[in-house]
């Protein structure tokens, strides 16, 4: 087992790391801006390391200081969290010249599964099904023209460094298609440095469903079945359930068993999520993150497992504690994102909290590193907790999330808890009747 672990992020995914170092008896160390300095997580820790002014390439993105913070306090380990230097191969590449830890995969997965059309290339080449696309990078319209004829209207152009929804435009007619295309190569170069695009066919009402995997670098893989990320807002996850209510037992069983075996291929090493788009009962690939997600807790809810527990001792060459024959599904789960912005217009709304009064009883959980007194920096990502809710069935789950929901308090700023008070309502998400899309047509159709 490493000896000292180094968190390099903040907030709640900070904290929630920082809890399963203290259950594993692991002294840690965390990292922290001017202005974290009164975060909870830096509250808790054995040991705090100010690294720098707010905004976050001088702090939290900044590889020396937090290296420069290991070799002061002796850690011999960092664990990422999400975000921020998670998925920096770079990074890991630094921590290992420098003989410390990084919990996670190794640099050249994290390089492979970043670049979207060397994972996609890698899929095929593993097993993987997914979404039929250009075979590489469209650098021409001429290319565009023509791959986009072979796969069929709509397409959908995507930044090869993307995430977010960023460097990504759907073209439904040739048309549209140039305009689509130079519009995702400058959004592409401006925000990833990087102008590289590729193609893919865009899918009318899929579900965003991805699969929990973790392997121990030797040939050893499991898979923790699936999540559903489908509410989603430009791109951007609101609301995620576990299991989907779109899947039987036999299909999760079959996708997960295809990715858990991939892994074994590729001697993957840590946690991971295998992304897809799924329509008509097939699912494509789209993607790979090679990091924990923000989701996590749902899996652990429905599956018993600690994912960071797992992490760490993956990471600490102990190999997985499980099999797949052990990992059993029990109930249902569901995560509520709630983010320190306006329920409609989603603007961010930093602030003071006045009033903090988390929701309890049995199967609710909550990570957020908020309290009353709180305030909430305009620097970083607007996430301020996540509501986690566990039952039996799906019917329950609801049913305590509404609950949870009502006793949620958080006063002094706006927050996204109102929508959630409306989606627990509504009969669509009660039958578990959704696509990627149905969350933008609803805020479409009910304005503040």
């Amino acid at each position: 087992m490493v000896s000292k672990i180094l968190i390099a992020n903040r907030g709640e995914i900070a904290l929630r790391v920082l809890r399963a170092c203290k259950e594993l008896g692991i002294p840690c160390v965390v990292v922290h801006s001017t202005a974290d300095a009164d975060a909870m997580h830096v509250r808790l820790a054995d040991e705090s390391v100010c690294i720098g002014p707010p905004p976050s390439r001088d702090s939290y993105l900044n590889i020396h200081q937090i290296v420069a913070a290991c070799e002061i306090t002796g850690a011999d380990a960092v664990h990422p969290g999400y975000g921020f230097l998670s998925e920096n191969a770079k990074f890991a590449d630094i921590l290992d010249a420098h003989d410390i830890t990084f919990i996670g995969p190794t640099a050249d997965h994290i390089r492979m599964m970043g670049d979207k059309i060397t994972a996609k290339t890698t899929a095929l080449e593993l097993g993987i099904p997914v979404v039929p696309g250009s075979d590489g990078e469209v650098k021409t319209e001429e290319d565009a023209i023509k791959t986009a004829a072979l796969i069929g209207y709509p397409v959908l152009i995507k930044a090869t460094a993307g995430g977010g929804g960023r460097g990504m435009k759907v073209a439904k007619s040739e048309a549209d298609l140039i305009e689509a295309w130079s519009t995702a190569r400058a959004e592409a170069a401006a925000a990833f440095g990087n102008d590289a695009v590729y193609m893919e066919k865009y899918l009318g009402k899929p579900r965003h469903i991805e699969i929990q995997v973790f392997g121990d670098g030797e040939g050893n893989a499991i898979h923790l079945g699936e999540r559903d990320c489908s509410l989603q807002r430009r791109h951007q996850k609101v609301w995620e359930e576990a299991n989907s209510p779109a899947l039987n037992v036999e299909q999760r069983m079959k996708i997960g068993q295809i990715c858990a075996d991939a892994m074994k291929k590729l001697k993957y090493r840590g946690a991971g999520t295998i992304e897809f788009l799924y329509e008509n009962g097939e699912f494509y690939f789209i993607e790979m993150n090679t990091r924990l997600q923000v989701e996590h807790p749902i899996t652990e809810a429905i599956t018993g497992i600690d994912l960071v527990h797992e992490q760490i001792r993956v990471a600490s060459g102990r190999g997985l504690s499980v099999t797949q024959e052990e990992v059993t599904f029990e109930g249902h789960a569901i995560e509520c994102r709630i983010n320190a912005e306006d329920p409609r217009t989603f603007v961010p709304s930093p602030g003071t909290i006045t009033h903090f009064h988390a929701p309890g009883g049995l199967g609710v959980r909550i990570d957020s590193g908020a309290y009353q007194g709180y305030k909430i920096p305009p620097y970083y990502d607007s996430l301020i907790g996540k509501l986690i809710v566990h039952g039996r069935t799906r019917v329950e789950c609801m049913m305590r999330l509404r609950r949870a929901l009502d006793e949620f308090v958080v006063d002094g700023i706006k927050t996204t808890l109102p929508l959630f008070q409306d989606l627990v309502s509504n009969q669509d998400i009660a039958n578990g009747d959704y696509d990627i899309h149905w969350l933008e047509h609803y805020l479409a159709n009910h304005p503040a």
